[in-house]
């Protein structure tokens, strides 16, 4: 085995692409290589059969064990007697699926399926990516995540507590794949936009890697989900007698950073240099320090700060061939200065630098960000849902709240502003509410990022519509509770001019007898190709060179068809190939920059990509 991996990773057979299979990961057994008439031995830490083979999802195909397989493998007596095709199954899944009236229902659902048939459950999302993907991922899986103790049936990742400090590498010993080569990390304080949910984080992990698999096609045994429990601040969940965490408030300070120390050595030391890790809902204050700390030792990517940023700028690069004008030309307002708030600005000023060629200082100054301290509005929320207790009058409440604790960033704030806000401090007068910084800056774009549902009022829409033929509105802050305006509201206020996208999925929407289709700046355009495009150039480090070219790649599969649908993200029936080209682009700009070690480069990075893809077709054993 030891000799395969190092053929792979000496690059030897790179060219005719027989090192890899699935996503760049050594195929020890030849699974992905073999066609569906080819024989396979269906291994495990012996030839799986009889009772064992159907309990091992990696190997089980239920009905679909042919009459010789049932007698090589001893399934005689273990399945009833008909046969079922691949094709059949998916078919009866997804009607099964479809009775299901709640989505939490389906997701269960979709695990249950992933634990007992793993190929099947992929060649569903595959084949189902549009309709599945809310219920895998956002926003399904908030609600999974904060009722986790109460649907948790298996482990699916490792789970790393205070408990094992001076122990992690053993513990990452236990998981029982050996050649991983993406890991995706949360410590649960920051889950979407619910706040702090502990152990229970770990369905973000567990989505995201089904993710990497079903869009980018990387082998499922090669992603690994942790979740690194340090306690919670959720006092719901301390008090609930089904949380599976630790009963304790979240380490902080020295503590804390020690054992993301030695979680990430022990990382580095058990898997190697090439291993990917992506940092996953971490608080604000911890997720930029631990991307500054790692980034120059490590692959670390921070899909909240950075993946964000590159599938929001793909979305401005699209919505300018219907505006008109150059990136330059235009002006930004965010609400939320957060780690996706100044992730999306950061890069839209690199690529406004790239462009223009002028100073990023310069860029920066076309882009405005308006802050919000929301764990204090979360607070007096509360006490106003307590004490008006009739819901007409909530959203006025909030409305008002939330405009006496947000400011728009400015000089004069600098001293106590946070220092990865302070590059956003221009001069200006001080502004506290939405309203007055959309009226004074007269943004052609506006983004929320905010993590708070329905600051995006009517009056903040109708201005940016009073000054913009076309404004462009984007909604990102997930789940969907928590969008700062809904489709229907964007384009109904601004009488069907807006161009707008959200970060979680709603329906056309009919205004005046037009159709619009609303876009999702789903963060799922881009990890997955920006994940296998690292992973197939054997890169060692990310840079922000590689975001943009993930980020103009996505833009491109964009057609004149599809903006003449008013799209401006492509459909994500196509992803695999998205997933591809944007791979592509990635892993060329590691070898631009001399940071791929896989050599020598492919002639071909779109067809390489797309051969290193896994496939959920079942495999005939012998």
């Amino acid at each position: 085995m030891e000799s395969t991996t190092n053929t792979m990773v000496n690059g030897s057979d790179l060219d005719n692409n027989n090192a890899a299979g699935g996503g760049g990961v050594v195929d020890v057994y030849g699974e992905d290589f073999a066609t569906e008439d080819q024989l396979i031995t269906p291994w495990t830490v012996s030839v799986a059969s009889g009772y064992t083979l159907l309990r091992d999802p990696r190997h089980n195909k239920g009905l679909a064990f042919t009459e010789n397989e049932r007698d090589a493998h001893y399934l005689r007596g273990l399945l009833p007697p008909a046969l079922m095709n691949q094709e059949l199954q998916e078919k009866r899944l997804m009607h099964n699926l479809r009775q299901y009236k709640v989505p939490l229902q389906r997701y269960v659902a979709m695990m249950d399926l992933q634990e007992r048939n793993e190929r099947l459950f992929y060649k569903l999302l595959i084949d189902n990516v549009e309709e599945l993907l809310p219920v895998v991922y956002t926003p399904t899986v908030g609600e999974a995540c904060q009722k986790y103790g109460s649907i948790f049936r298996r482990p699916q990742g490792l789970y790393i507590s205070l408990k094992e400090k001076g122990k992690i590498l053993e513990v990452l010993k236990n998981w029982p794949e050996r050649n991983i080569q993406v890991i995706v990390v949360t410590d649960g304080e920051r889950i979407l936009g619910l706040g702090d949910l502990g152990c229970q984080g770990m369905g973000i992990p567990v989505g995201k890697l089904s993710l990497y698999t079903a869009l980018g096609g990387l082998r499922p045994s090669a992603c690994l989900p942790i979740t690194i429990d340090v306690g919670t601040n959720n006092e719901q969940l301390l008090n609930d007698e089904f949380y599976i965490g630790l009963r304790q408030k979240r380490a902080t300070g020295q503590e804390y950073a020690e054992l993301l120390q030695e979680f990430m050595t022990a990382v580095k030391q058990n898997y190697g240099e090439k291993v990917l890790i992506q940092f996953e809902d971490f608080a604000n204050h911890n997720a930029f320090e631990l991307l500054s700390k790692y980034s120059s030792s490590h692959l670390v990517f921070n899909d909240d700060i950075q993946g964000t940023a590159s599938v929001v700028l793909a979305g401005i690069l699209s919505a300018l061939k219907l505006v008109g004008g150059t990136l330059a030309d235009q002006t930004f307002l965010f609400l939320g200065a957060g780690e996706a708030g100044t992730g999306i600005a950061e890069l839209i000023a690199l690529e406004m630098s790239k462009q223009t060629k002028a100073p990023i200082e310069e860029a920066r100054k076309k882009i405005w960000l308006v802050d919000s301290k929301v764990q204090q509005l979360t607070f007096i929320l509360i006490i106003c849902l307590f004490n008006y207790y009739v819901s007409v009058y909530l959203r006025r409440v909030k409305t008002d709240v939330l405009n006496l604790l947000q400011g728009l960033i400015v000089s004069s704030r600098k001293e106590s502003l946070q220092h990865f806000k302070k590059p956003w401090a221009h001069e200006h007068a001080p502004i506290k509410s939405l309203l007055d910084a959309v009226k004074a800056i007269k943004p052609t774009m506006l983004m929320g990022t905010s993590g708070v549902g329905k600051t995006f009022t009517k009056e903040v829409v109708e201005a940016m519509a009073s000054f913009n033929e076309k404004p462009v509105i984007f909604a990102l802050s997930n789940p969907t509770s928590q969008s700062e305006c809904t489709a229907e509201e964007a384009y109904t206020w601004s009488k069907g001019q807006a161009i707008f996208a959200s970060g979680s999925p709603f329906d056309p929407v009919e205004y005046n007898g037009k159709v619009f289709v609303p876009g999702q700046g789903n963060n799922a355009y881009i990890f997955p190709g920006l994940g296998l495009g690292l992973i197939i150039s054997g890169a060692i480090r990310v840079r922000d060179e590689m975001l943009l070219a993930a980020s103009e790649a996505l833009a491109a599969q964009v057609t004149q068809e599809h903006f003449d649908k008013g799209l401006i993200y492509p459909p994500f029936t196509n992803i695999r190939k998205i997933s591809a080209h944007i791979a592509a682009k990635v892993a060329a700009k590691a070898y631009d920059l001399g940071l791929a070690s896989r050599l020598p480069r492919p002639k071909d990075l779109v067809s390489y990509a797309e051969s290193c893809m896994y496939s959920p077709m079942y495999r005939s054993y012998r």
